[in-house]
């Protein structure tokens, strides 16, 4: 059984820090390309990064470009999104997703194999 394991979510004022953590099981890590995605209640599903199994391919949506970094560490079986700068706009439900196809599939699609259950941030004005 595959599952995705959203933490790191938090309340925090504007202009602050969180990391973002998404630990994978039933899956072999390395195999898929990974990516995190953000909802407000009421708008679409946001694609905000994705990265290729190796790393090598990383995608951002405008909107974190420069703020935030996403990361993984294949040998845990973990991915990262280290958000700096954080606004409120940044509000809402924060999701991990994993796709066989690629990190490009991912972000541009929004389609994905798995997904996990989501970790909520909130930012504070």
């Amino acid at each position: 059984q595959v599952q995705l394991v959203e933490s790191g979510g938090d309340l925090v004022q504007a202009g602050g820090s969180l990391r973002l953590s998404c630990t994978a099981s039933g899956l072999t890590f390395d195999d898929y390309a990974m990516g995190w995605f953000r909802q407000v209640p009421g708008k679409e599903r946001e694609g905000v990064s994705c990265i290729s199994w190796s790393a090598n391919a990383i995608y951002y949506a405008d909107s974190v470009k420069g703020r935030f970094t996403i990361s993984r560490d294949n040998a845990k079986n973990t991915l990262y999104l280290q958000m700096n700068s954080l606004s409120p706009e940044d509000t809402a439900m924060y999701y991990c997703a994993a796709d066989l196809i690629s990190s490009a599939h991912l972000c541009s699609s929004g389609t994905a194999n798995y997904w996990g259950q989501g970790t909520q941030v909130t930012v504070s004005s």
